[in-house]
C-alpha cells in the first residue's frame, strides 16, 4: 500500500494526478492528511472540487511555530504509520508536513518517496529549502521534476539509483483540470472580468508578509502597475496576508482584494489572466505551463527554469522594480517551451514504483 501524506493546497492538487493514477490501477492507497492547511477555503474545497477520497487519518494539526507544527506532525504521522505500516509512503514539495512525514516514515524504516524532489533555492533563511533538502537526503526514491533538480540532487552527494526524472506532476494536474473548471466555473462572468484584461495576484510567504517594509513594498508596487497599466490587478487574499495587512494597517483602494477561492475557480482565472504575480513557486510553474507570463514577488526562485524560459522573472519586493518588471512581461510572447515534462509524471512515478515491488 501506498501512504499519501499531505497537508496543504499543493501538495492535494500535485498528488492528486498520481492518486488517480493508483485508483486507475486500483492499487491500493491511504491518505494521511495532517492538516497543516486547516480553513475549510483553504484546504477541505479541494478534496470536494477535485473528487478525491476523504482523508483516512485526519490529523489537524493546525498552525503554530515551524518547530511546533513539525514536531505535532512528526508524532502524528509516527503513530499512524506505527499501525498501518504501508509499503511506501509519498510526500511532496516543501511543506511542515513534507518534513514530518518523511522524518516519521525513515525513522520507522519504511522506504519515503518525494515528488518533486531536488528543488534548490540556495536560500536558507527559506524554511521550505530546510524541508525540501531534509526529505531528499531521507529519501529512498526522489522523483525530480527536471534534469537540473536532478543535477542538484548529485552534487549533493545523492545515488543516481535513488533519483528518478519524471516529469512535475503539475503538468499533469493542470492539464486534467482546466476542461473540468472551464465546464463547472463562471467566476469571469461573475467577478465583472474579460480574458486577458486583468492582472491576478498571490502573496503569502511568511518571509514576504510577515515583514512590514515587504509587505508594503508590495502592495505600492501593485498599484503602481495598476496607475501605470490602468489594467484590474485582482488579489485573492491569503488569510495569513489579511491578518498582517490589518496589524500592520495596510489597505488597498486601487486594488480588488477578493477571498480565498477554490482550486478550479483559481485555475480557471489563472488561465485567463494578462500577467500573474506571485511568491508562489507552484503559481510559477503553472504560468509556465498555461503560457501566463509571471513576476515572482522574490529575489530567488527554486524554478530556474521558468528563468531560462523567459516565462519568469523576479522582482523582489521593491515596489519601482515590482513595477519595472510587470511592464517587461506584461506583452511577452508566450513561445517558450514548457520545462516540467509531457504531463505522464504520476504515470511514472506509479510504473517506477511498480518496478521496484514496492506496490502490487
Amino acid at each position: 500500500m501506498i501512504s499519501f501524506v499531505l497537508g496543504t493546497r499543493p501538495e492535494i492538487i500535485k498528488l492528486s494526478p498520481v492518486i488517480r493514477e493508483c485508483e486507475r490501477r486500483t492499487i491500493p492507497f491511504s491518505i494521511l492528511h495532517t492538516g497543516q492547511h486547516y480553513s475549510y477555503e483553504m484546504d477541505r474545497i479541494f478534496f470536494e472540487e477535485l473528487e478525491l477520497p476523504e482523508p483516512d487519518f485526519p490529523l489537524d494539526v493546525g498552525s503554530g511555530l515551524h518547530g511546533e507544527q513539525t514536531g505535532k506532525i512528526l508524532a502524528g504521522v509516527e503513530r499512524v504509520l506505527s499501525g498501518h505500516r504501508p509499503g511506501i509512503v509519498l510526500v511532496q514539495g516543501d511543506t511542515n508536513t513534507v518534513l514530518g512525514g518523511a522524518l516519521a516514515a525513515a525513522k520507522l524504516h519504511i522506504p519515503v518517496g518525494h515528488v518533486e524532489a531536488g528543488l534548490r533555492s540556495f536560500d536558507r533563511n527559506m524554511p521550505e529549502e530546510i524541508n525540501r533538502i531534509v526529505a531528499d537526503h531521507v529519501g529512498d526514491f526522489l522523483f525530480a521534476p527536471t534534469g537540473t533538480a536532478a543535477d542538484y540532487l548529485r552534487h549533493e552527494g545523492i545515488p543516481d539509483e535513488k533519483i528518478f526524472i519524471t516529469g512535475n506532476t503539475v503538468v499533469d494536474a493542470v492539464r486534467e483540470h482546466l476542461t473540468i473548471a472551464q465546464k463547472r466555473t463562471d467566476l469571469l462572468s461573475r467577478l465583472g472580468l474579460e480574458e486577458m484584461e486583468f492582472i491576478l495576484v498571490t502573496a503569502h510567504r511568511s518571509e514576504n508578509v510577515d515583514v512590514r517594509e515587504k509587505l508594503m513594498g508590495i502592495l505600492d508596487g501593485l498599484a503602481a502597475v495598476h496607475e501605470k497599466t490602468g489594467i484590474p490587478v485582482i488579489f485573492p487574499v491569503h488569510p495569513r496576508t489579511r491578518k498582517m495587512m490589518e496589524e500592520f494597517g495596510l489597505y488597498l483602494p486601487s486594488i480588488r482584494l477578493i477571498e480565498p477561492l477554490g482550486y478550479l475557480d483559481f485555475l480557471l482565472l489563472e488561465s485567463n489572466a494578462a500577467l500573474l504575480l506571485t511568491d508562489s513557486g507552484g503559481i510559477q510553474e503553472e504560468g509556465c505551463v498555461l503560457k501566463i507570463p509571471c513576476v515572482t514577488l522574490r529575489e530567488n526562485t527554486e524554478r530556474p527554469e521558468t528563468l531560462e524560459v523567459g516565462s519568469n522573472v523576479l522582482a523582489g519586493t521593491n515596489p519601482h522594480t515590482i513595477l519595472d518588471k510587470a511592464m517587461e512581461m506584461i506583452n511577452r510572447n508566450p513561445s517558450w517551451e514548457n520545462p516540467f515534462g509531457d504531463g505522464r509524471a504520476a504515470k511514472k512515478i506509479v510504473d517506477i514504483l511498480e518496478d521496484k515491488s514496492l506496490i502490487q
